[in-house]
C-alpha cells in the first residue's frame, strides 16, 4: 500500500532533502532545476528519479545559452515502494542526492560503491 502524503508534503520532503546537501556542493550546481512529477515515463515505471542534461564534467567552452538541466523526482514509484513516511523521507533524500551526483558526472556504479543505492 502506498504511503499517503499530499503533494505539498512530498514537495516539502524534496526541499528538505535539498537542504541536507552541503552548501559547498549546492553552490556548484549550475543551470539545473529540480522538478517533482507524479510518474516516470511509461517505458520505465519503476524509475525513482532522472537527471537530464549535460554533467558538469562534460561541459566545455561551447556550453552556453542552453536550457537548464533537469532533475525529476517521481512521486508515484517512491510512495509505492516505501513502507512508511520515514522510509519515504529516506528514499527521497537518496534519490535527490543520486540525481545531483549525476549532475556532477558521478555514475551509478560509483554511487553504489559510496552507498547511495
Amino acid at each position: 500500500m502506498p504511503v499517503e502524503i499530499s503533494d505539498d508534503e512530498f514537495d516539502a520532503c524534496v526541499e528538505d532533502a535539498l537542504d541536507q546537501v552541503p552548501d559547498e556542493l549546492l553552490d556548484l550546481v549550475d543551470n539545473c532545476v529540480v522538478l517533482v512529477e507524479d510518474e516516470p515515463p511509461p517505458d520505465d515505471p519503476g524509475l525513482l528519479g532522472l537527471y537530464e542534461g549535460v554533467p558538469l564534467t562534460e561541459r566545455d567552452s561551447h556550453y552556453a545559452g542552453v536550457l537548464p538541466d533537469r532533475i525529476f523526482i517521481y512521486r508515484g514509484p517512491l510512495t509505492r515502494m516505501c513502507e512508511d513516511r520515514d522510509d519515504l523521507v529516506d528514499e527521497i533524500t537518496i534519490t535527490v542526492v543520486h540525481e545531483i551526483a549525476h549532475h556532477f558526472g558521478i555514475e551509478d556504479e560509483r554511487l553504489h560503491e559510496l552507498g547511495w543505492g
